[in-house]
């Protein structure tokens, strides 16, 4: 059994170890430098290349060795059990969080991130309206909170633009999942909010790419640690590390262990960007939370539409790299 245990720890131990990797995970709060798009030459470089290559082969593997591995781990079992039992408080988790969210929110005078400070008193209005609904007990009132906050993220659309507010896209499929509570399709709102969440992680990871000098400003002042890399390498794999967890929460594979150790990573970012850090990311700590607790159970991924391994192997390889073209391509020309 130790031998079975050492290659899914060394991996978790991995992911924990490149901690700093997420640091700047909306570069936008913390660089000043003005954006300047790479040139996608540049971008499309043999490094790219070969770390596409790499993580695809990588992932695929994953299907076939790591997953099963980890479900026959005894400890492993035993936590999943203790923690199937609580959830049916995963929809209150995301009420009552989101409300709290939108109170830290409205107390920093910004709505859905820092860098969208509040100029006007009907969305102050509007916001503590959501908020208060919210926390009422009653799931007519939070389907009226969904609305409210609906509405704000549909004026903060108009004034960001759509590719901009596409980093906080998680915030319509928490709006998604309160909307349709109590109702037919209530089991369809975790499987979208792990979907919103893991695309906007994998956006997120694009600007990396597309935008890598206020990344590499950000290591710079803030004196991210780079392990012996060069800034400008250490940009393209911070970004890869997390356009892969985005892509793992999509296609629903180490959902719940994925969770945890990205709850240990944005918890240790808070020591490098304090206030900022806590505002900005506080629902996603809600969020993930929720997946610690729910796991995969409620959700069929679309890897288990293929029933033979390799299938599953093939399917991951030739997915990875048609999102990740798709992400780059789309990122750099519109955003």
């Amino acid at each position: 059994m130790i031998r079975r245990v050492k290659f899914p720890l060394l991996v978790l131990s991995f992911l924990i170890i490149l901690t700093p990797l997420f640091a700047e995970a909306h570069v936008k709060w913390f660089s000043e430098v003005t954006p300047v798009k790479e040139e996608i030459e540049t971008i499309l470089s043999p490094l790219y290349m070969a770390l596409s290559l790499f993580i695809a082969i990588l992932l695929g593997v994953l299907t076939l060795v790591l997953q099963p591995i980890i479900d026959r781990i005894p400890i492993v079992q035993r936590i999943n059990g203790y923690l199937d039992k609580y959830r049916i408080s995963s929809r209150y988790i995301l009420k009552y969080g989101t409300a709290v969210a939108l109170i830290i929110q409205a107390v920093s005078g910004s709505i859905f991130a820092p860098e969208f400070q509040i100029n006007n008193q009907t969305v102050i209005v509007a916001l503590w309206v959501a908020i208060i609904l919210l926390l009422i007990p009653i799931h007519y009132a939070t389907k009226a909170g969904a609305i409210v906050l609906l509405g704000l993220f549909i004026y903060q659309l108009g004034e960001s633009g759509l590719f901009h507010m596409l980093d906080y896209g998680f915030y319509l499929a928490i709006i998604g999942v309160l909307l349709i509570g109590k109702t037919k399709l209530e089991n369809w709102g975790f499987p979208f909010l792990y979907l919103g969440t893991g695309l906007s992680l994998c956006w997120v990871a694009a600007e990396k790419w597309v935008y890598p000098a206020m990344s590499v400003d950000i290591i710079s002042r803030h004196g991210v640690p780079t392990f012996g890399f060069a800034p400008e390498i250490f940009v393209v794999l911070a970004a890869f590390i997390e356009f892969v967890v985005g892509y793992l929460l999509i296609v629903g594979i180490l959902n719940r262990v994925l969770a945890f150790v990205l709850t240990l990573i944005f918890i240790s970012t808070t020591l490098l960007f304090g206030v900022t850090e806590i505002i900005g990311h506080f629902m996603i700590h809600i969020i993930l939370i929720i997946f610690i607790i729910e796991g995969v159970s409620f959700y069929d991924p679309p890897i288990k539409i293929h029933k033979t391994k390799i299938d599953q192997f093939i399917f991951i390889f030739l997915n990875f790299i048609f999102v990740l073209s798709a992400f780059l391509l789309i990122y750099y020309r519109f955003a």
